[in-house]
Order: structure tokens, then sequence, then C-alpha cells
């Protein structure tokens, strides 16, 4: 979802694309277990990349739909990277969205259980070939993926696009992490800084939120349609529940704002987007609702930054209105016919190459599926090998931890993971001795904006990744 976000020359279509990513980026509260993560040493990093299949759209609705997920395809050929030879298919799939109107024909929705994929495309293979039980192949399997039977795919799969992603650990008090993920065949990068600030509440659930540092995601447009645009996407804040139980659950509050500022805009005017979280009564079953509103604003005007509810916004200036579950389905519908995209622009702006000439989605105030998060799940990443890692690179430097909770030497693990922070401390000691000042190695110093920005070093390391050969990866 995130590859597509600048696949439409409509405005308004590039916002609701965002939307997808912007629901689809909370999967692991679906699929995903709470559990505690390891604590980040400072300069640790970490990289890896996807390789995803481009979203394809139906020829005349102009939306995505969902075809089953089959294990085994022929290779394919990666986009941009061009390399010599045919690279594996990783352990991975891009997630799936399911399109149109609500009741989607029989035969285009995936079996569950199953990874699904797109229209006109099978999901990549699983490699079989080494059954030995590894470090690697252990960590893969703490996934939040599943993966169908295998089949046998009829047609072969179409060419890739790559998306690379880097993380450093930029501060240890408090702890702060800086993150990129960049696509380059779609001309859309993605940065922010990872902080939370958590609290345990009277109800005893813990509450987290945004820390100072963390201003959201920045999702930038270098090029194509959407050139020049920038989406700002605020975080809701979450509350882990179930702590008394010992049966934790997530629940989401408040409200996720998402602001487009630059680029070309649509009538004068910028796009905003409200997501609320509905409150969750602390008794009874939580229900996950949300709902929302895209409306228009004017470049440099200030009034739309006091609405933060959906009723907050002037009926006259909303445009989509949204409804749903973020754990579900999200349902969307345009607010008046005229706010919808017209056929001609429809039908020639999404998905490069595509072909046809019918109306767009949404051309009339019907409701339609915008994401159905129940049908997806999270797409495995592809990693470097320990023997390539550096030693400050997470799995290389967790692995003996790792290692000890994978066989279940719980003692062993824990003075392993001791021996890690004490080094830590001594290190940051020895700085303090000699007034030295910790620099990050792939991020500047300056993250005050919310947008962090790489050092040579860390657009080399970014690079690397893009151009990394699928046979020196795992899952």
């Amino acid at each position: 979802m995130y590859g597509s976000i600048n696949d439409s020359d409509d405005p308004l279509e590039r916002m609701l694309a965002v939307l997808r990513f912007t629901f689809s980026k909370d999967l692991r509260h679906v699929r995903g277990k709470v559990c505690k993560p390891y604590n980040s040493v400072l300069g640790e990093h970490f990289r890896s990349h996807w390789d995803v299949i481009p979203v394809t759209y139906d020829d005349i609705t102009r939306v995505p739909t969902l075809h089953e997920h089959v294990d085994h395809v022929p290779p394919a050929t990666l986009l941009p990277i061009a390399t010599a030879s045919t690279p594996r298919i990783p352990r991975s799939e891009a997630p799936s969205i399911k399109g149109g109107k609500e009741g989607v024909p029989p035969g285009q929705t995936g079996r569950f259980g199953s990874l699904l994929s797109m229209k006109g495309w099978s999901s990549p293979a699983v490699d079989h070939t080494d059954s030995t039980p590894t470090l690697s192949t252990a960590v893969s399997e703490l996934s939040l993926s599943s993966t169908s039977e295998s089949t046998t795919p009829s047609t072969p799969a179409p060419a890739r696009i790559r998306v690379a992603f880097l993380t450093e650990q930029v501060s240890h008090h408090p702890p702060i992490s800086a993150f990129v993920a960049t696509c380059p065949a779609r001309s859309v990068r993605l940065s922010g800084i990872d902080q939370i600030v958590a609290k345990v509440t009277s109800t005893a659930s813990v509450r987290i939120g945004p820390g100072a540092a963390n201003k959201g995601l920045f999702v930038d447009i270098g090029g194509g349609f959407g050139a020049g645009e920038q989406y700002q996407i605020t975080h809701p804040v979450a509350h882990v529940n179930g702590v008394l139980r010992g049966s934790f659950y997530v629940t989401v509050g408040e409200c996720t704002i998402v602001t487009c500022a630059g680029g070309k805009g649509r009538g004068g005017e910028w796009l905003r987007a409200i997501i609320e979280y509905k409150e969750e009564s602390w008794l009874g079953k939580p229900h996950f609702l949300v709902e929302g509103v895209i409306h228009g604003y004017t470049p440099g005007a200030t009034e739309h930054e006091e609405w933060t509810r959906v009723k907050h916004v002037p009926k006259a200036r909303a445009l989509v209105y949204l409804e749903g579950t973020w754990r579900g389905a999200v349902r969307y519908r345009h607010a008046f016919p005229s706010a919808a995209p017209s056929p001609a622009s429809s039908s020639s702006s999404i998905a490069r190459g595509a072909t046809g000439t019918g109306a767009g989605a949404g051309t009339g105030t019907e409701w339609r599926v915008l994401v159905d998060l129940s049908t997806l799940h999270v797409v495995p990443k592809a990693v470097r090998k320990l023997e390539k890692q550096l030693p400050d690179e997470s799995r290389k430097l967790w692995e003996t931890v790792t290692d000890g909770l994978l066989k279940k030497e719980y003692s062993e693990a824990t003075r392993e993971k001791q021996r890690i922070e004490q080094r830590q401390r001594d290190v940051a000691a020895e700085r303090k001795r000699k007034g030295v000042e910790f620099i990050p190695r792939y991020f500047e110093n300056d993250i005050a904006s919310g947008v962090p920005k790489l050092t040579p070093a860390g657009q080399a390391a970014l690079d690397e990744e893009l151009a990394e050969d699928e046979a020196d990866c795992t899952p």
C-alpha cells in the first residue's frame, strides 16, 4: 500500500491511498501479540527491504481487488534494481486491499489464513530448499505473517519494486530512533522519529502516546503525479489492556490527522483528513470503531487547525466521510457527487500502464470499502545474513540473546542481555570521562523538525539495501 500512494493524478485518490497505508501500518496490533522489545543500544541500527508487486487496478472501477495467494511462482524481475542474475524470491508479499463496492464478487478474495495478492498476480515462493533450523530461520518464525498451502501458478509473476528501510537509535535517554523507508520506483519516501511515552492509568491499562520528538510519519513524494507533496500523519494514543488478567490487547483512542502540504493541490486547496478513534468503555468488549472525514483547506489559513474531530468540520468543506473498524473493514463515501473524481480523470490516472475507460471509483455517494484489515497480513522483510551484518546491527548485536530465547535457555539469554547492557554503560561512561558527545552514524543530529535527514553514510547504507542481492538475505 505504501508503494501505491503515488499511483493517481487525482489528489483525492492519493489521500485515500495514504489513508489505506495509515490503517494498514497498524496490522501488527491486529495480527501480532503485545510484547516487550529489547532495550535498544545507542548507535544500534537495523536495515531491511521488501520486494513487492505493484498494485494493479480493475479496468472498469479503477480500484484494487483481491485474489487468492499461492506459494510458488517463477522468479520475478526486481525494479528499479538491475542485476545480472535473477534474484531468489523472498518470503515476502505485498498486503492487499479490498476495493470497489461492498460485496466483492466470488473468487476475488483469499481464503482464510493466507496472504492475499492483487488482481493479475500471485504471491512469491517460500524457499524450502534448506529445512535445517538456524537462528535466521527461527527468527523468521516470529513474523506475524502466514502462508497458504503450496499451489502451482498459472501465470508468471510480474516485476517487483523494492522498498528499503533504515533505522538507528540516536538517543538512549530518552530512547529515540530515527528511520527512513524509500521506494525509488514510485518516488515515495517515508521518514520520522520514534519516541513513545508510557504511563499506567487508573484502570490498570498502559497508555502509550508519542513523545516530544515524535511528530508523526512524513511521506514525501519526489516525482510523478504528486511531486512536491508531503503528508504528515500524526499518531493516536494506544492503550495496552488486560494487564491484570495477563491477556493483553490494544485499543486506540483520540485521533490521527493526515495533512497534505505542497504540490499542485485540488482546486486551490490542499487536503486534510481526520481519523477519529471512538472511545472504548472500560466495561464490556471493545469495538475498535473509527470514523473520519477528508476536507479541503486553504494554504496559509489556520482555522482548520482547530478541527480535531469529525464534527468540527463544516459540511460544506467535507469531501469524503469514513467509518468502520480499524481491526476490520473501513469504508468511505463522497460527501456529494461532485467531490468524486471525474470519469475522465479516473480512467487515465490510476496505475501506471493500466488501460480502461470506465468510471472511477466513488463517482457517487455510495459506500465503498477503503481497506479490509481482516484479510491482510504483515509483509515479511528480507534482511542481510548475519555474517554480512555489522557488530551494531540489531540481529547481530542481539544474536546470543535471541538464540538463548529460541532454545528456551532463559538464564543464558538473561546473562547475555546484561552483558550487552553493561557494555553500553561502560561505553557511555568512557564518553562522559572524555567529554565526547555521541554522534549518530546514519542520521544528522538535528531532529527537531521530526523529519530526520540522512548523513552520507546513511544514504550509502540505504543505497546498498536497495541493491542487495536476495541470495544474501533471509526473512
